[in-house]
């Protein structure tokens, strides 16, 4: 079978044993029936974007955004689908808020729209949206429920595209900006900070391949974008900093083990070429300061004088996005010489035809914290796809999902046991949603949503879910009555 990434996620570790097919296979499986006790201070949430959920998107003030555009250019989305309305969460805020409290979920992971707060990407702020903002916190925290607050998921102003978008280098500024006057906002009411969502999957998709928006081609906007959104994000944590914001500051990346689908010298050298572009490009930087030496000189033209020390912030928590390992192949069609391709040895697959390897988020996080300094980590984002079905009921009930869950927990778990510094596990996501050029095609969500009439149904994995998280609050008053 082969990989079909159109969601948003494309990249990969530099795993040293990678020469085979198989040479990620090897980590054994725990227990069945894990004991999914993490400990007072493990963190279970959920997850979700702006863009995905919110709709409203020429409501109050908002301007247009990439994704906008690119929705409503022809050809471009699944059956034609678009997120002007998407779940309509702009108006029905309140009562997702509601259904995150009733699951007893503490922790919720979520962008702000760039184009709502500042609809020309400038610093002309329109007041409307921060009054949306405003009153999500309020909810929130009326709940009980700890923001973290990602400032940007992917929707870039569509006036900011115009002149150039993240090929611009002038773009890692204005998000400097945007970072800037949000959190001069909020640095008394978020404590946690993320500063953008999978920066190599953004710069691929809609730089380099174009099936995201903004719909760009070509292996230099690529690269250029990549290190713009490096440059960007290093200058917002700088930020910050300067504005005293109270917390955790961090940012997202999604990161998986890179594994040929052949052992031929071709597909190894793609897969080591392809692990340079989708981890150690953003790991490396923002940890050590310097692009892997495979891509090194790509990169080298667009750096000027301080951008490597200007990306190399000290952060306080990196999120993991984790669905599965990247199986690639050698192809010179590609901007880059590598694409995906054939699953060997693998018997599990979601309806997107996304293997499921669970084990490899054990590799994943035992290998950033061997390789980057042991640092703080939290799961961000990792989900399972259902696809649209004729019987409502049949959508409800989701064991595949519950299953996929556990099995991940349980590596998880294991990687925690052997020194992995990871502090909390957010689902991909909360509600089905907006599933960027697959539009409606996939749902990830705890909560179904009937899109025609936007009814919200919690599904058996959410019960599930509040279940889990309760266990755990049990356990852990038990063990401290001890």
């Amino acid at each position: 079978m082969t990989y079909n990434l159109t969601r948003r996620h494309a990249m990969a570790l530099p795993l040293p044993a990678l020469v085979a097919p198989s040479a990620f296979a090897a980590t054994s499986a725990p227990d069945l029936k894990p004991d999914l006790h993490f400990g007072p201070d493990f963190k279970f949430g959920v997850s979700s974007s702006a863009y995905q959920i919110e709709g409203a998107v020429a409501t109050d003030g908002r301007g247009p955004g990439i994704w906008d555009v690119f929705c409503h250019t022809p050809g471009k989305m699944a059956h034609g689908g678009n997120a002007d309305i998407a779940c309509d969460h702009y108006h029905r805020m309140p009562e997702d808020i509601a259904l995150i409290a009733s699951a007893g979920i503490k922790n919720y992971r979520f962008s702000v729209s760039w184009p709502r707060l500042f609809p020309d990407g400038d610093l002309v702020a329109n007041p409307k949206g921060f009054a949306f903002y405003d009153r999500m916190l309020d909810q929130l925290h009326a709940h009980g429920i700890t923001p973290f607050l990602c400032l940007y998921h992917w929707d870039l102003p569509q006036a900011l595209q115009n002149k150039g978008g993240w090929v611009n280098r002038d773009t890692s500024k204005r998000l400097a900006d945007f970072a800037s006057a949000v959190s001069h906002r909020y640095r008394d009411r978020v404590h946690n900070w993320v500063i953008l969502n999978e920066a190599t999957v953004h710069s691929m998709f809609g730089y380099g391949m174009g099936s995201h928006a903004p719909g760009v081609q070509g292996k230099d906007s690529w690269f250029a974008a990549l290190h713009h959104l490096n440059l960007g994000q290093g200058l917002s944590i700088q930020a910050l900093r300067a504005n005293n914001v109270a917390g955790q500051i961090g940012t997202v990346a999604c990161v998986e083990p890179v594994v040929a689908s052949t052992d031929s010298d071709a597909d190894v050298k793609a897969a080591n070429l392809f692990d340079a572009v989708w981890n150690g490009s953003i790991l490396q930087p923002l940890f050590k300061g310097s692009y892997p030496d495979l891509v090194a000189a790509d990169f080298a033209p667009l750096c000027q004088t301080h951008d490597l020390a200007n990306i190399n912030q000290k952060i306080d928590m990196l999120g993991v996005n984790y669905y599965s390992r990247l199986h690639v192949q050698a192809s010179p069609s590609s901007p880059i010489g590598v694409n995906f391709g054939p699953i060997h040895n693998q018997s599990r697959f979601t309806v997107m035809g996304w293997p499921i390897e669970p084990d490899g988020l054990y590799d994943i996080l035992m290998h950033i914290h061997n390789t980057y300094g042991q640092p703080k980590l939290f799961i961000s984002e990792n989900g399972y796809a259902t696809a649209d079905s004729t019987s409502p009921l049949a959508s409800l009930n989701d064991d595949s999902r519950i299953e996929y869950i556990t099995d991940h927990l349980t590596f998880l778990k294991k990687a925690v046991a052997d020194g992995a510094n990871v502090h909390g596990y957010f689902v991909w996501s909360m509600l089905d949603s907006f599933e960027w050029n697959d539009a409606m095609k996939w749902h990830f969500g705890l909560v179904q949503v009937d899109f025609a009439t936007l009814k919200r149904t919690p599904k058996k994995s959410y019960h599930w879910y509040a279940d889990l998280i309760r266990q755990n609050n049990r356990k852990t008053l038990q063990a401290s009555n001890l």
